[in-house]
């Protein structure tokens, strides 16, 4: 499968310093940050730095290196901000949008980790 990467997206403007944000973890292949528009209490961006357009793209191509680092870069997120049930927190959703009937409005790989109150259903019944 080929993936087509916008290197003018807003996190690779991010990730190559053109535009400010609030970092909460940097690793060596991740970086996390505060989202601006925040739909939750907690709500954290974890992107990789290398050029992955969504998930598949990341999970099909990225190095072992490279996954390793943000699963666990996730979790460290989880469990500073108080949110993982493994550490007293309440819980937390992870979600990631692909496509457009993902609705993914930035093309490059990101995930978002939001808590801090009741989320409520995943989706609506059709």
């Amino acid at each position: 499968m080929t993936y087509t990467y916008d290197p003018q997206n807003i996190f690779a403007r991010i990730l190559r310093g053109e535009i400010p944000n609030k970092t909460v973890l940097e690793t060596a292949h991740s970086l996390a940050f505060y989202d601006i528009s925040p739909q939750a209490p907690v709500h954290i961006l974890l992107i990789p730095k290398g050029a992955y357009v969504n998930f598949d793209h990341f999970a099909a191509e990225a190095s072992a290196e490279e996954l390793v680092d943000f699963h666990r870069a996730a979790a460290q997120i989880c469990a500073s901000a108080g949110v993982a049930p493994g550490v007293g927190g309440a819980g937390y959703r992870t979600l990631s949008n692909a496509g457009s009937h993902g609705m993914q409005e930035v093309p490059h790989y990101h995930l978002h980790i939001l808590a801090g109150r009741v989320l409520g259903p995943l989706v609506l019944k059709v």
